[in-house]
C-alpha cells in the first residue's frame, strides 16, 4: 500500500493517485485481462495490483485504513477509471467504503457495492430480510451495502457475500449487475446519517465522474482516427463535417468533465457536513453527462464506422460503459425531476440563487 500523503498539499496527493492509478491501469488492463471480464471472469491480477497500492480505499480517512486526502481528490481517482473503461467495482468500493465510514461501520476488506434499489426490513433482533438489485459486481462483492427500515429510521447495513443468494445479471455493457436476496442476516450496521436519495445521489456522482473521464478517451480516440482513416485521398479528419462533428465531441467532453468536478465538490462537501447542496449539485452534473454520454457516443461510432462495432477494437468498451453509467443510479429524466423540485421549492425570490449555486 502506498504511503499516507499526511502533510502533502492536495492537490499533489490527488496528484500523485491519479498518476498511480494511470500508469497501473495501462500497465495491468491488457486486452487479455478485458476479455476475460467481458467473458464474466473476475480479473484478479488487475484487482489485485489496486488493492496492493491502496486505491479502493483512498477515499477512506487515515483512521479507517486510508490516505487521509480530501474526499474530491479521491473521487477524481474515478475520472481515471473512466479513461480506462474499467472493468472493475472501484466506484463501488471507495463508495461503499466511503458510507461505511460515515455511518460509523468497520470497512470490509476487498471488493464491495452498493445496490441502486433496495427492500430491507429490520427485525427487532436487528437481523435484515429482503432483496436489493441493480448491484454493480454483486456476485464478486465481499459485502453488499444497503439501508433498512427500521422503526428508529433508515439503517445503514454492509450485507456479508456468505448470506445472499445471488440472481446474476449483466448491464447494457455485459458487466455484472446482480440483484440479491436475504432472510434472518446478521450484519454489521448502524443508524444512517443520511437517506436514501442522499446515498442515490453520491452513486450517481461516481458514474458522472467515470462517464468524464472515458468521453475524454473517447474523444481523443476518435481524433486519432479521423486523422489516420483516409477517404477520397484525404484523412476523413480534413472533411468540414467530420470536423464539426469532432468540434461537438470536444465540446460535451469538456462540458461533462466540469459537471462532473461540480459533483466532486458536492461529495466532498456531503461527507464533511450533511446539507441540502448534494442533490441539486449531482441532479445537475448527473443530467450533463448524460446528456453528453449520449451525443458523444453517437459521433464516436459515426467516425469509427463499422469497425468501431466490432469486438477486436477498443471503442465498444468504452461505449458500452458510457451507456451502462448513464443508466446507473438514475437517467438524466429522474435527476431532472429532482432538480425541477428542488428549483420550484426555491420560490421566485430563491430562484436565481438556486440556479447560480448549482
Amino acid at each position: 500500500m502506498m504511503d499516507s500523503p499526511s502533510g502533502f498539499q492536495a492537490d499533489e496527493a490527488g496528484a500523485m493517485l491519479r498518476e498511480t492509478a494511470d500508469r497501473l491501469l495501462a500497465d495491468r488492463l491488457t486486452p487479455q485481462a478485458r476479455a476475460q471480464a467481458a467473458e464474466g471472469e473476475w480479473p484478479d491480477d488487475v484487482w489485485a495490483a489496486l488493492d496492493e497500492v491502496g486505491l479502493p480505499a483512498a477515499i477512506l480517512p487515515e483512521e479507517a485504513g486510508g490516505f487521509g486526502v480530501p474526499v474530491a481528490d479521491a473521487l477524481s481517482l474515478l475520472t481515471v477509471a473512466g479513461r480506462h473503461a474499467l472493468p472493475l467495482p472501484l466506484a463501488d468500493t471507495m463508495l461503499a467504503g466511503l458510507l461505511l465510514a460515515r455511518a460509523g461501520i468497520q470497512v470490509p476488506a476487498g471488493p464491495l457495492a452498493v445496490a441502486q434499489g433496495s427492500d430491507v426490513r429490520l427485525d427487532r433482533a436487528g437481523r435484515a430480510t429482503g432483496q436489493a438489485w441493480g448491484v454493480p459486481w454483486g456476485r464478486h462483492a465481499r459485502a453488499v451495502v444497503v439501508l433498512a427500515d427500521s422503526p428508529g429510521g433508515p439503517v445503514l447495513i454492509a450485507l456479508p457475500q456468505a448470506a445472499l443468494t445471488v440472481e446474476p445479471g449483466t448491464d447494457i455493457a455485459g458487466d455484472p449487475s446482480d440483484a440479491v436476496r436475504f432472510e434472518a442476516v446478521s450484519a454489521e450496521g448502524a443508524p444512517a446519517p443520511f437517506g436514501a436519495a442522499d446515498l442515490r445521489a453520491a452513486g450517481a456522482a461516481t458514474r458522472a465522474l467515470m462517464i468524464a473521464g472515458a468521453l475524454g478517451a473517447v474523444g481523443t480516440m476518435t481524433v486519432g482516427y479521423a486523422g489516420e482513416r483516409r477517404q477520397f485521398g484525404r484523412a476523413i479528419g480534413q472533411f468540414q463535417a467530420v470536423q464539426q462533428s469532432l468540434a461537438v465531441l470536444a465540446g460535451q467532453a469538456a462540458s461533462a468533465a466540469a459537471a462532473a468536478d461540480l459533483a466532486a465538490e458536492a461529495v466532498a462537501a456531503w461527507a464533511a457536513s450533511p446539507g441540502p447542496g448534494l442533490l441539486p449539485a449531482v441532479a445537475a452534473a448527473k443530467i450533463r453527462t448524460g446528456e453528453a454520454a449520449g451525443q458523444a457516443v453517437a459521433i464516436a461510432h459515426q467516425v469509427h464506422g463499422a469497425i468501431g462495432f466490432t469486438e477486436e477494437h477498443r471503442l465498444h468498451h468504452y461505449t458500452g460503459r458510457l451507456r451502462a453509467w448513464r443508466d446507473a443510479f438514475g437517467r438524466e429524466s429522474e435527476w431532472a425531476q429532482v432538480l425541477g423540485r428542488h428549483l420550484i421549492a426555491a420560490g421566485p425570490e430563491g430562484l436565481w440563487p438556486a440556479i447560480t449555486a448549482v
